[in-house]
């Protein structure tokens, strides 16, 4: 049986466990460090990146999290998710951490505040068939390192007028990690990818 831990603490985190359901796999609701032993993969969730940071500082996460991604646990890291594992953060609060675990700068709400939320069909590297992504209040990946892969983009018209592609899916080694929400359709394919690559 697949282990797939979820950060429990604040955002999207039951409907991620509704996903490793619909694999047929064990959802675990990681709340505290003991519970992160034995598992298969971790997930990030989307939500508040600011207030999940502050959470795994106050519930001691923080350290035995970041040891595990830095020692290669295959990790899914959603919207938020993506802002606490991306090396470089821009728009964010002056005390705000990351994990620094992969190789890309995102920018907080890079697609706009929630009004500019918006969904669309990608194409996917690894998945036959696009998904659709819902992206809400979403971070825009800015840059990309050489060892990151783009696994999916989409084309977005900002705020300022222009229009251009966006990686919206990339993979560092035994990471993946999204902007948008795979977690609140019904299709877990994306997740299946993650953790079966």
């Amino acid at each position: 049986m697949i282990r797939i831990g979820v950060v429990a603490l604040q955002g999207d985190f039951r409907e991620h466990l509704n996903m490793i359901a619909l694999l047929g796999w064990q959802g675990i609701a990681v709340k505290e460090p003991g519970q992160l032993e034995g598992l298969d993969g971790l997930i990030l969730p989307g939500g508040e990146s600011t207030t999940q940071c502050l959470l795994l500082e106050a519930s001691d996460m923080r350290v035995p999290i970041g040891a595990e991604i830095h020692a290669g646990l295959p990790v899914l890291g959603t919207c938020a998710g993506l802002i606490m594992l991306a090396r470089a953060v821009v728009g964010g609060r002056s005390d705000q951490w990351s994990f620094e675990a992969l190789d890309v700068a995102v920018m907080r709400n890079g697609f706009g505040r929630q009004v500019r939320s918006f969904e669309a069909d990608l194409a996917v590297q690894g998945l036959d068939e696009r998904m659709r992504a819902v992206f809400i209040r979403a971070p825009a990946i800015t840059e990309v390192g050489e060892k990151v892969t783009t696994l999916a983009s989409v084309g977005y018209r900002f705020a300022d007028g222009s229009t251009r592609d966006v990686p919206a899916v990339v993979a560092e080694g035994s990471i993946v990690a999204t902007s948008f929400h795979p977690e609140i359709s019904k299709d877990p394919r994306l997740h299946e990818l993650a953790f079966r690559r």
